[in-house]
């Protein structure tokens, strides 16, 4: 028998399977290659994107360097540019380069600056946008209008930054390490002197006290903060897991808690995120006066400027009168007892560095004027010690980050703190009620400025940059 085979209709089938087998083939590849493309364009546009991160953060560093150092003076210096009402810097960084503002208005005050800080780069070109303009990376937040360009036609990103001081003394007690209030009667509370409503006459008055008298440590250990029986009128705080120990009659939390009659620790009242560093202190000048300008009547009178005491040791009825702007350094440290005292005029301020363990004693340290800031002791990293006790109440601050304090009041007399105190570690043994005052927060010294806040600014507002005519 004999086959005819149809040669055309053959070939026209075998034409068609290579027809369907190439454009599955064609399929697939078209398929790989856009999504091998759509990766690599993802990653540019994240790298490209994530690169803006790191140069934004360079400017807003330099800003707020620059704030810390000429916030207070002069803020048009070292290159800076005013524009407007905001001061600008351009600085290059690898192939892009920042400009970050810093609002004008905050020169010489305690106000909180906006610090604005732009980064732009050069994307990549990985494929043309339909106009054939702009690359396709402008599209990472999903659309042409959606990116910010400067003139240059780099890729823009901004960030706006709210700035606030970082107060030294911003809590009441303060300690690297524990707190231990063993004594009788002890409390803790707040006042503030720049309010008339929270004081009397800019002195703590126990009929307005507030319930912001904190605590806290660094301390890590089981009982970092041991409250014994004492009141206090805030919260307390330790490094991560340290806890706090309260005794039968001890109470931590606000006035009404208080009130009830409430004992033990409010809920919400404890933490233990503490974190903060306490650099050492240094003496900011290295001659001065060796001695008093005059004494009168026994009585040694610093009128003002810088003061290098080889010795300060003041007993039986000894006395200080401080009436200008006193600063003394004591390399030995000093002390007080018997009658003696250091009275500082209501014209006077005393900023006491001491290099060695004290003690303050005797009728103490009599602020006249009753304000916080005009009293300061300052330990140095060799001060070790330092103890209070003694006949009167002081009115001022404490920073030494490398001593022990102790509080030791004699008797059934109370004995009042009023202010702040950063030391090494605190004991209170005795009668004693310790008073922060929250103008401290304003008004005290303070570490500089830190960020309070962090937004994404919005396209239109990184594209309005201060116009400087040349940078």
């Amino acid at each position: 028998m004999k086959f005819i085979v149809n040669s055309k209709k053959a070939a026209g089938n075998a034409l068609l399977v290579c027809l369907m087998a190439t454009a599955v083939v064609g399929f697939i590849l078209t398929a790989y290659l856009t999504l091998l493309k759509a990766q690599n364009q993802s990653v540019a546009r994240s790298q490209t994107w994530n690169t803006t991160v790191s140069i934004i953060e360079a400017g807003m560093e330099e800003a707020i360097s620059h704030l810390n150092t000429h916030g207070t003076t002069n803020l048009l210096c070292d290159g800076w540019r005013l524009s407007g009402t905001k001061y600008v810097m351009k600085r290059p960084v690898g192939e892009g380069f920042y400009i970050v503002s810093i609002d004008s208005w905050v020169a010489g005050t305690n106000t909180n600056p906006v610090i604005e800080s732009r980064a732009f780069i050069t994307p990549p070109v990985l494929v043309a946008s339909a106009d054939g303009l702009v690359p396709f990376v402008a599209a990472i937040n999903g659309g042409l209008t959606d990116n910010a360009f400067s003139p240059e036609g780099k890729l823009g990103r901004g960030v706006r930054a709210q700035v606030g001081r970082d107060s030294l003394f911003s809590k009441g007690l303060v300690a690297k390490g524990k707190i231990d209030l063993n004594g009788n009667n002890i409390t803790t509370d707040s006042y503030d002197s720049s309010n008339p409503a929270y004081n009397t006459d800019g002195h703590y008055d126990p009929t307005k006290r507030k319930a912001n008298g904190d605590i806290a440590t660094d301390a890590v250990v089981t009982n970092s903060i041991s409250i014994g029986n004492a009141d206090i009128y805030g919260k307390v705080s330790t490094g991560p897991q340290g806890t706090v120990s309260v005794g039968a009659n001890g109470s931590v939390g606000d006035a009404a808690w208080h009130a009830g009659g409430s004992h033990g620790i409010q809920p919400g009242y404890s933490t233990d995120d503490m974190n903060v560093a306490f650099p050492n202190a240094t003496v900011p000048f290295t001659t001065g006066f060796t001695g008093p300008d005059n004494s009168t009547n026994g009585v040694a009178i610093f009128n003002g400027g810088n003061y290098i005491l080889s010795s300060l040791s003041l007993s039986g009825k000894n006395k200080i009168m401080i009436n200008g702007d006193v600063s003394i350094w004591v390399p030995s440290g000093f002390s007080m007892s018997g009658q003696s005292e250091i009275d500082i005029a209501t014209t006077g301020k005393l900023t006491i560095y001491t290099g060695a363990g004290s003690t303050v004693g005797g009728n103490g340290i009599l602020n006249a004027s009753l304000d916080a800031t005009r009293c300061s002791i300052i330990g140095l990293p060799t001060c070790t010690s330092l103890s209070f006790g003694g006949n009167a109440g002081f009115t001022g601050t404490i920073y030494a980050p490398s001593a022990d304090f102790s509080m030791s009041g004699g008797g059934s007399t109370s004995y009042d703190f009023a202010g702040a105190a950063i030391t090494k570690s605190v004991t209170m043994n005795g009668h004693f009620t310790f008073h922060y005052d929250e103008a401290l927060r304003t008004k005290g010294p303070a570490r500089g400025y830190i960020i309070t806040s962090w937004n994404e600014m919005n396209p239109a507002d990184v594209r309005n940059i201060p116009p400087v005519t040349t940078f």
